[in-house]
């Protein structure tokens, strides 16, 4: 079979060094064990890794995502993040807790509404410049 060259393939990648970079990680995928998608004919790792690229056996987007794959040397895994861990509350307040038994549903909170707030705040007067001054 006729050699593939670099200008076989420059038409499936289009940077001649992520060419070479695909290439040569193909090829070490082959010497580690894999199957060639094209028959051996009696070529070396690199010459069967450029005619697969070259015969778009491969997809350049694939491989390359296998090849940054292979360089991680950090994998992120999604874990659950851990659970809160619950206050403690002083000595004090936990024989009251005990002792009530309660579930906190008699527990109320102090509602205010937009209007009174702003009316609230249209009674405070900004301090006065002239203590400051004396």
């Amino acid at each position: 079979m006729a050699r593939v060259t670099v200008e076989d393939c420059i038409d499936k990648v289009d940077n001649r060094f992520e060419l070479v970079l695909l290439a040569a990680h193909r090829a070490r995928l082959l010497a580690s064990g894999q199957l060639p998608l094209v028959k051996r004919d009696n070529d070396k790792n690199p010459v069967i890794a450029l005619r697969e690229i070259a015969d778009e056996l491969l997809s350049p987007g694939d491989l390359k995502e296998e090849f940054i794959h292979s360089m991680q040397k950090f994998v992120e895994v999604d874990e659950p993040e851990p659970e809160a861990v619950p206050r403690i509350a002083s000595p004090s307040a936990q024989p009251a807790v005990a002792a009530s038994g309660s579930d906190d549903s008699d527990v109320s909170f102090d509602r205010m509404s937009e209007e009174e707030l702003l009316r609230g705040l249209d009674g405070l007067v900004p301090p006065s410049d002239t203590d400051d001054e004396d």
